[in-house]
């Protein structure tokens, strides 16, 4: 017997039920940091959602496109979240586009006015 599926539910919980967040507490931190839009438009963690709206969900740096296929309030495990949603994320950088990036060594300290705008002639930020 299988339950009824809700009308709509919170952005929240849902994000989170669909292991999106590893907790609801993130995931309503990250909707309060501006940082969960549903449908191009920012939203708080108590935003209703409804099948077909587009979540967009930025978690330590990548950003994940869903679209809600079928809402729920409660955790799942992980085979039945991914059929509650349609990834439509872009592909993540190759390990060589990765690789070639340029990076400061840990520990070394906040770059230098001079560093600073060397790495930003470097990839092209200059305003000149």
């Amino acid at each position: 017997m299988e339950q009824a599926q809700p009308a709509t539910a919170r952005v929240d919980s849902w994000i989170w039920a669909v292991r999106l967040f590893k907790t609801r507490s993130a995931a309503a931190t990250a909707c309060r940091g501006g940082h969960v839009h549903v449908n191009g438009v920012a939203v708080k963690p108590a935003h209703q959602l409804k099948p077909g709206d587009e979540v967009r969900v930025r978690n330590s740096g990548v950003e994940r496109i869903v679209v809600v296929a079928r809402l729920v309030v409660k955790r799942v495990g992980a085979a039945i979240a991914v059929q509650c949603y349609i990834d439509k994320s872009p592909p993540p950088p190759s390990a060589e586009i990765v690789a070639t990036m340029p990076r400061r060594d840990r520990g070394s300290g906040r770059p230098t006015k001079r560093e600073r705008r060397e790495t930003d002639r470097l990839l092209g930020r200059d305003s000149e």
